[in-house]
């Protein structure tokens, strides 16, 4: 190339195949620093992702041989199964953040393995009919470059994902410090299916990914659009779950 010329920009297939290798080299847990390792190593994952008891429809904890919480049984909510992988509590927060707000797309691969190693993640994985990612906003995604729950989504099963089926229409207002109803209300209509598309939910088994699960009202918008839309059932799959305080279990 001659000195002055305009540099030309990498192939579009680039970053797939960089993430891709360096998904394969070996490395230092990110919890317990053993090395070499995998991004988090499995003493770790059996320490901070124990299997854990959690409502059939929200995924939060409840006591062993409890199905389902207080309030998925006085208020069921359109999910008709729900599995969460790990507690969104230490040390999940700090490699879900560079994750998600740092762009190291190279958390998918392993986040997507502790996702389908959990108890009944793989056979949901394997009924579903559709695999789709929780959608983020335009803005959203511009400001961040990807989608996290389209990764994540891409590596539990490649063939099944669909990237543009489920819509986000809007942003919504912050929804920190709001309850469970009120973040309802903020999320109607935020969600809907691509128009030309929508007939293709009717029927199918679809599985819903996405990365952290605060109150579940994102989640349950959005199965209530598919379940409208003639869905015969629907299932989230998610990394973590935001227990409340005092429900936290140890190691966690």
């Amino acid at each position: 190339m001659r000195f002055g010329s305009a540099a030309r920009p990498l192939p579009s297939f680039l970053p797939s195949l960089f993430s891709s290798l360096l998904d394969r080299l070996p490395s230092q847990c990110a919890v317990c620093r053993a090395w070499p390792s995998q991004p988090v190593c499995d003493a770790c994952v059996a320490r901070f992702a124990p299997p854990t008891p959690r409502c059939t429809t929200c995924a939060l904890p409840v006591p062993a041989g409890v199905a389902r919480c207080g309030e998925c049984v006085r208020h069921p909510p359109p999910l008709d199964a729900c599995l969460a992988a790990c507690t969104y509590a230490w040390p999940w927060p700090g490699p879900i953040g560079e994750f998600k707000f740092q762009g190291h797309a190279g958390w998918a691969a392993p986040f997507a393995m502790l996702m389908r190693s959990m108890p009944w993640a793989e056979p949901a994985v394997e009924q579903a009919d559709l695999v789709l990612p929780m959608p983020l906003s335009t803005a959203r995604l511009r400001q961040r470059g990807f989608n996290q729950a389209l990764e994540l989504a891409r590596r539990l099963a490649p063939g099944k994902t669909e990237a543009a089926l489920l819509l986000r229409t809007r942003d919504t207002p912050a929804q920190s410090g709001l309850g469970r109803a009120e973040r309802l209300r903020n999320l109607r209509g935020a969600f809907a299916l691509e128009p030309l598309r929508a007939a293709a939910v009717r029927g199918r088994h679809v599985l819903l990914v996405d990365d952290v699960m605060t109150s579940g009202a994102s989640a349950f918008t959005a199965a209530q659009v598919l379940k409208t839309a003639g869905a015969a059932h629907v299932t989230a799959l998610v990394l973590a779950r935001t227990d409340p305080p005092g429900e936290r279990h140890e190691g966690h």
